[in-house]
């Protein structure tokens, strides 16, 4: 008994001694580069939260200029007093200025947004357009000074992508290294702007990079950090709402009414978002029906949007002071009603008009509002078992943003993170998982992925979907010198039966043709005119182009799980 304790205790003592001198190897060779790539980390969320910092202290500063008010914090208070011709002028002129940027400077006329940010992280390296993104960041701050119904969130979130960008060319940074820089400059860029280090983190994680890998999590934690530690040191340890101190909920006999919340929250977030995209569809076809240039699109949404204000003030800018006022539960039925309902219009209209701005705090808003309203009715109905109506509208500000973002996790952290209420996280929890659960079935998983999927990019269907358009036919085809080649006189005969892909197109083309006619390979061609004959340039394989696309799959994995 005794000899088998020392070979117990011996084994043991040689598994320590094992892992610390892996343990030393590993820091010894790769601990000097890692500790580079954390210090590359740091920069990047420093450059990233100044640029939040910046972004946030123009945007207020031209607004005070172009209202005339000290207090933007109650602009839509202030607006209410002014001339309503003033009211009208400034988000039309706001939106000719956005179009003409837009205009010129982008290839399309569109605003780059976080979509393009969780495209880039997926397909692109982890870069994105710098050019374009400049532009947007541009038309963005003007969007959002002059009354544009938006967040400035979203424009923040694609800063930082480009400032992660510009890094990750200048260091010819690999995939890996490209995806976990653009997490750390997001992360950043979100905990500055909401003081919510923790939620920052996650957001970058799951929403933009949408893997939980151990070897991201490190650097982008010292990147959020660092965002939040800049906008402590111009706005302080503050959280951004201020609720009621006494939210406590009813347990056991209230928590069924928050499950109600989350499937009444989940629908008015598909709501939004289908307004959004049906207004976007209904401006793109008058547009082309009546031939209006498209740098003047957004000045006509800033026209619509400043008719609406002057009745409805409350819609311009991100909606901080009405969120507030939510939150605290000072508004009637009646006026929640109506706000919710003119919001989502101003939304989107500012959205469909291309000008420019972010989801995320109209969302909080609308949520805020979805939730108050609930919380009326439901604790009118039941007062003996109900708490305040200020927890529901806290439940439904999460449950809303939630479900247009599709980031359950990091949503309930930025709303424990920005009111500060960390006692009713039960509520906020119960309401934001029913309400995602709800809306991922209605929509594409939330507002970017299908932004993403309206482009025709299938990223919400997973690795399996998106990385077949990774591949050009040019580069997994095998050439006519190839010793392995296709017969030639084979592949123009399989042309003559109209088998074959352009040499432009991607694997998400191919693989179905192999599946239609069942063939080994196929003839790869380049279409030069109409009525030319095409130039026949290789072929391509059925077990290259699997090959191929295992290989992708195998590397998306290891990455995700390193």
């Amino acid at each position: 008994m005794a000899s088998l304790n020392r070979s117990f205790v011996t084994k043991h003592i040689a598994v320590v001694i094992k892992t610390f001198r892996d343990g030393w190897l590993l820091l010894r060779d790769r601990g000097p580069s890692q500790i580079q790539f954390w210090f590359i980390a740091l920069a990047i969320g420093i450059a990233a939260g100044f640029a939040a910092l910046f972004f946030r202290k123009g945007i207020e500063a031209t607004q005070a200029w172009l209202y005339g008010t000290d207090d933007v914090q109650n602009l839509h208070s202030f607006v209410s007093s002014l001339p309503w011709y003033l009211v009208l002028i400034i988000p039309i002129v706001g939106g000719l200025l956005t179009g003409l940027i837009l205009h010129n400077f982008t290839k399309d006329g569109t605003v780059r947004s976080v979509a393009d940010v969780i495209e880039g992280s997926a397909l692109r390296d982890g870069q994105v357009g710098t050019r374009a993104g400049i532009a947007s960041a541009f038309a963005s701050f003007i969007t959002l000074s002059s009354g544009g119904s938006t967040g400035r969130e979203g424009p923040v979130v694609h800063i930082a992508a480009v400032i992660s960008t510009k890094v990750c060319r200048w260091i010819q940074a690999d995939g890996i290294t490209g995806r976990d820089l653009l997490g750390c400059a997001v992360a950043a860029a979100v905990s500055a702007s909401f003081n919510a280090p923790i939620a920052g983190a996650l957001f970058a994680l799951e929403v933009v990079l949408r893997h939980f890998a151990v070897h991201a999590f490190a650097p982008i934690v010292i990147a959020s950090a660092a965002g939040t530690v800049i906008n402590r040191l111009e706005y302080g340890d503050v959280t951004e709402f201020l609720p009621p101190e006494a939210n406590e909920l009813v347990f056991y006999q209230e928590l069924p009414a928050f499950l109600l919340l989350g499937l009444f929250c989940g629908l008015v977030a598909v709501v939004l978002m289908r307004s959004i995209f049906w207004a976007d569809d209904v401006g793109t076809a008058l547009q082309e029906r009546t031939g209006i240039p498209r740098w003047l699109r957004p000045a006509i949404a800033g026209a619509m949007l400043g008719g609406l204000a002057i009745f409805y003030p409350h819609i311009i800018g991100v909606g901080y002071e009405t969120t507030s006022m939510a939150l605290m539960g000072q508004l009637a039925l009646n006026d929640v009603m109506v706000f919710v309902v003119m919001k989502t219009a101003a939304v989107a209209i500012t959205m469909a008009g291309r000008m420019g701005g972010g989801v995320f705090s109209p969302s909080l808003m609308i949520g805020a509002l979805a939730g108050l309203a609930f919380g009326l009715v439901a604790t009118s109905l039941f007062p003996e078992v109900s708490g305040e109506v200020s927890l529901y509208a806290l439940a439904g500000m999460g449950a809303v943003a939630a479900a247009v973002l599709g980031a359950p996790i990091s949503t309930t952290l930025i709303v424990f993170e920005l009111t500060g209420d960390w006692q009713t996280g039960l509520a906020v929890m119960v309401a934001v998982s029913i309400s995602t659960a709800l809306s991922s079935r209605l929509v594409d998983r939330s507002f970017f992925l299908s932004q993403i999927e309206r482009k025709g990019v299938h990223l919400a269907a997973g690795p399996q979907a998106y990385l077949l358009a990774m591949f050009r036919v040019s580069g997994v085809m095998r050439a006519p010198d190839d010793p392995r080649a296709a017969d030639d006189a084979r592949c123009w005969e399989m042309i003559g039966e109209g088998i074959y892909v352009d040499a432009s197109a991607t694997l998400e083309v191919a693989l179905p043709v192999f599946d239609r006619t069942l063939v080994q390979f196929i003839p790869v061609v380049t279409l030069t005119g109409q009525d030319a004959a095409p130039e026949l340039k290789g072929a391509l394989f059925h077990v290259d182009a699997l090959k191929a696309y295992n290989r992708a799959l195998a590397a998306t994995a290891a990455e995700e799980h390193s």
